[in-house]
């Protein structure tokens, strides 16, 4: 190919939405503007600044892989290997969950709660995927540190490395095991102030309902909630309770219309007060709990 049958960048672009467009994907043009740019090195505004730039032989091969693999429905985020959360530009792989502009909620909601108190927090967070939740709100408290549990490998490799990539390494770390597994040593040390998750809660019947997005691409195991999606909390509230800090909070990202339900789990747990806070298109997105009990130290006298 000569440089000038090369395609334009404005040419590649307008190419790709139109294959997107007739794959049915919605918003094509936007998905092949990010696409196209971002891996030629650029954001959106490249389009606008170089339209006449032509890709090289390698460049559009590039392209055209990364079009394929869109057109079979795989998100942006995952071609790319990356995603921005919280202002964070966070690693991805096939071991952890893609996370959600719904998700900052929770990060959001935490640290309304946090500002109350002028102090150095321990946060914990079981199913710790990406490290997006733990990450963003360690990177806004900056006298905070924590811990991640997530019982993928892999997971617990790519939010180490997020954390190395966002210097907060020396503030955050990362585990494998199960809650079951990794909590009771957690249990028999100094409890922590903020426990934190985004379990998985969708009804085992629904997965295959949801876009190819996600239901071929997130891992089942991050999205399997069991017949009614309240599985991991049925497993998980009791266990953070155990590790709380008699006036620390749990806060839980929930599905759609379950709110209800894991409050009732919360309050059969001995919470004393449970609240909810609504995601930008109002849905009851995380529940939250504080519990009025006696401090280990207390109850040991």
């Amino acid at each position: 190919m000569t440089v000038s049958q090369a395609p334009t960048l404005e040419q590649t672009v307008a190419e790709a939405a139109r294959r997107l467009a007739d794959a049915g994907i919605e918003a094509p043009r936007r998905d092949a503007r990010l696409l196209v740019c971002s891996l030629l090195g650029g954001g959106p505004e490249l389009l606008l600044a170089s339209p006449e730039r032509r890709l090289s032989d390698s460049e559009a091969a590039t392209v055209e892989a990364a079009v394929a693999r869109r057109l079979r429905r795989e998100p942006i985020s995952r071609i790319l290997g990356r995603r921005e959360f919280w202002s964070l530009e966070l690693l991805l792989d096939a071991e952890t969950l893609d996370p959600r502009p719904d998700s900052e909620t929770l990060v959001e909601t935490v640290l309304q709660w946090a500002a109350q108190y002028d102090e150095a927090m321990r946060l914990l967070d079981l199913g710790s995927g990406s490290g997006c939740l733990l990450l963003a709100l360690i990177s806004e408290l900056p006298r905070a540190s924590g811990l991640g549990i997530d019982i993928a490998p892999g997971a617990v490799a790519v939010a180490t490395e997020n954390a190395r990539r966002l210097g907060l390494a020396g503030r955050a770390a990362f585990v494998a095991g199960s809650w079951q597994d990794a909590l009771p040593s957690a249990e028999s040390g100094e409890p922590w102030d903020i426990v934190i998750s985004n379990p998985p809660y969708i009804p085992t019947g629904d997965i295959e309902t949801l876009e190819p997005e996600v239901s071929a691409y997130d891992p089942a195991r991050a999205l399997d909630g069991g017949a009614d999606g309240l599985d991991a909390y049925r497993a998980l509230i009791p266990k953070a309770a155990a590790v709380l800090r008699a006036t620390g909070l749990l806060a839980l990202e929930v599905g759609a219309g379950q709110a209800a339900a894991v409050k009732g789990l919360l309050e059969e747990a001995g919470f004393s007060t449970v609240w909810t806070a609504r995601d930008l298109s109002g849905i009851e997105r995380c529940v939250l709990a504080t519990q009025a009990r006696k401090s280990r130290e207390s109850a040991s006298d």
